[in-house]
């Protein structure tokens, strides 16, 4: 097990710490771990256990974290480690976010950030995505991927729950360029039954990303009768747009799956619905997610109505872009394009 000193934490009386990573912000008694089970308390020094333990290793299409205004087209150097602090019922990856509460197991296989970077670099990969887990619980990991990524100008994507510190938020801003972030549904009650978390949290960290400058696009999984109220989503989209209309929402269709597996898919319909709804609440962009060839997956200029980029799934079939911006209007399309 690779130990290494945690980041943002602080010592408090009888050997405890306070773990300053993420919102739960864990008072941790020696020999205990945080909400997490990632970061443990060894004689009133907090330690991470999952430093340079590679869990998940890829390279995918930026599209499937997603981010659609992140260089469209480009692939992203996916990684994560074991560990997560939200315990959300219908997580899709649950056999490694939870493997060290389920399991009482750490595994991975040592990797170290120079390995990381070198590995992004030689498959020409623009980005380094922090995913499939919860970036935030293996943050002394990750910064040092970042650090040296930012050196080799290769981008950093964190796919987070959003539950960062707002220390956390600071020190990553400068290395971190883009994040997309799960706002999982507008309710204290959703959050506290289905994540073990927070909503009003969620939100801060949202305000935080986007002060410090982080492109954010928002992701929501519609789970039939748990999050897909239309009044919950109107007001949900509405704080998407204080954020910037510009900020794209992904509304993704549900599957059965972990600790909801009679809850049926959600309804192709609904999604629709819910991307009108988006639309209507004045964001520029909205896309379906999970239906492979719908024209939600699209991206369309919001001041005329040109089609820029048509995807099918995660492949790009044709770009249509004059220096960033619509070749018919000139409007220009929002995110980090080059």
């Amino acid at each position: 097990m690779n130990l290494r000193e945690a980041l943002l934490y602080e010592k408090v009386e009888n050997s405890r710490v306070r773990c300053r990573l993420c919102r739960h912000k864990c008072l941790i008694s020696p020999g205990k771990r945080g909400v997490c089970g990632v970061r443990e308390n060894r004689d009133g020094i907090l330690y991470s256990l999952v430093y340079g333990k590679v869990i998940a290793e890829s390279i995918d299409p930026i599209e499937k974290k997603p981010l659609f205004h992140v260089l469209p087209g480009s692939k992203s150097y996916s990684v994560a480690t074991v560990g997560c602090n939200f315990h959300c019922v219908f997580c899709q990856n649950y056999e490694i976010s939870q493997m060290p509460m389920r399991k009482h197991l750490i595994s991975g296989r040592d990797t170290t950030p120079e390995e990381i970077v070198e590995r992004a670099s030689a498959n020409g990969c623009a980005t380094i995505a922090y995913t499939y887990t919860e970036p935030t619980v293996y943050f002394e990991y990750a910064y040092d991927c970042c650090r040296l990524a930012r050196e080799k100008k290769i981008r950093n994507v964190f796919v987070s729950n959003g539950y960062m510190s707002d220390e956390a938020v600071d020190m990553a801003a400068p290395l971190l360029d883009a994040a997309n972030v799960d706002l999982k549904a507008f309710s204290e009650g959703f959050y506290r039954k289905y994540c073990g978390a927070s909503l009003k949290q969620v939100l801060e960290t949202l305000k935080r990303m986007k002060d410090r400058g982080i492109w954010l696009e928002i992701t929501t999984l519609l789970i039939p009768t748990l999050n897909d109220d239309p009044a919950e989503l109107k007001d949900l989209a509405g704080f998407i747009r204080s954020l910037g209309p510009e900020t794209p929402w992904h509304i993704s269709r549900f599957h059965p799956c972990y600790e909801l597996p009679d809850i049926g898919p959600t309804p192709v319909d609904a999604i629709r619905k819910a991307v009108e709804l988006g639309r209507e609440e004045g964001l520029q962009y909205v896309y379906s997610g999970n239906i492979p060839g719908d024209v939600g997956e699209k991206t369309f200029c919001h001041h005329c109505g040109h089609l820029l980029i048509d995807r099918m799934g995660y492949l790009i079939r044709e770009i249509s872009l004059q220096q960033g911006s619509c070749p018919s209007c000139g409007t220009p399309l929002a995110g980090i394009l080059s």
